[in-house]
């Protein structure tokens, strides 16, 4: 019992020293629990894992970027070309601000380009092979002794002419007139050319058809004589003989101030010109 009463007495455990105790544990220098103990608490450092995340956030951001510029850049050439394959397809080449040609239809250098011909180059071209195929018919008239039907005085006998249909418009406006003719022929001898007097005239429309049934015959070309002052329409194959074919002929031309075709004329009353 003495030794017993020699023991130090210690005070008695409280809950308040409990929690003390863990507090210096957990590293909160003693503050007792409370906001003022949790703001003074240690915060957690950042550790490797966090550092992975924040490269591979940052590495997917560059590869977007990176892809976006790839799409973008692709969208572009692909817009040009498109251009391009529009441009060929709706018309010739057409030469780019250094005067090359654009596209697939550029030219090795040594290549020879055909020449550009204006209408008017053609229509003169026209004329020429016209009038080399009057010389060459010419010339096989000539070998066989004899004028061809435009270069003889008279008008040929191979043709009769059945009924005239007429149909003139004037316009005293500006002193012109159309005029549509209707020639019911009747064929005496075979022949390919029709010869028929005329003057200072624009033919517009020519047709030969022998009826409804049997449809039109084909009219090869046609030709002003102004020798004989005559229209030469050269058929395709030859009229057949005993047949009848109607001849229709759409022109227009000016009406003349002198004796000569559809002419016009005036006098004066009351000091007036009419």
């Amino acid at each position: 019992m003495a030794l017993e009463e020699k023991r130090e007495k210690r005070p008695p455990v409280t809950p308040m020293m409990i929690e003390e105790e863990a507090a210096l544990r957990n590293g909160s220098r003693g503050l007792p629990p409370g906001p003022w103990a949790e703001a003074a608490g240690p915060r957690p450092r950042t550790t490797e894992r966090h550092i992975a995340v924040h490269k591979r956030l940052v590495l997917g951001f560059a590869v977007s970027i990176l892809a976006l510029l790839a799409v973008t850049m692709i969208a572009v050439l692909l817009s040009v070309r498109f251009e391009e394959c529009g441009a060929a397809a709706d018309g010739p080449p057409r030469a780019g601000v250094n005067g090359s040609l654009s596209g697939t239809a550029r030219q090795p250098p040594g290549a020879e380009q055909p020449p550009v011909r204006s209408e008017e180059e053609e229509a003169r071209g026209g004329e020429a092979a016209e009038e080399e195929k009057e010389e060459e018919e010419e010339e096989e008239w000539q070998r066989r002794r004899e004028l061809p039907p435009w270069a003889r005085p008279r008008l040929p006998r191979h043709l009769r002419p059945l009924h005239y249909n007429l149909m003139l418009s004037a316009f005293m406006e500006n002193f012109t007139f159309s005029g549509e003719v209707n020639v019911q022929l009747e064929v005496r001898n075979a022949s390919r050319y029709i010869v028929l007097h005329a003057h200072r005239m624009h033919i517009e429309a020519v047709r030969v058809a022998e009826d409804k049934l049997a449809g039109g015959v084909r009219v090869a070309r046609t030709f002003f004589y102004p020798q004989t002052q005559v229209f030469v329409v050269v058929l395709n194959r030859s009229l057949e003989v005993q047949r009848s074919y109607n001849l229709k002929i759409i022109y227009n031309a000016l009406i003349e101030n002198e004796l000569l075709g559809f002419f016009r004329s005036s006098y004066v009353l009351h000091g007036e010109r009419r």
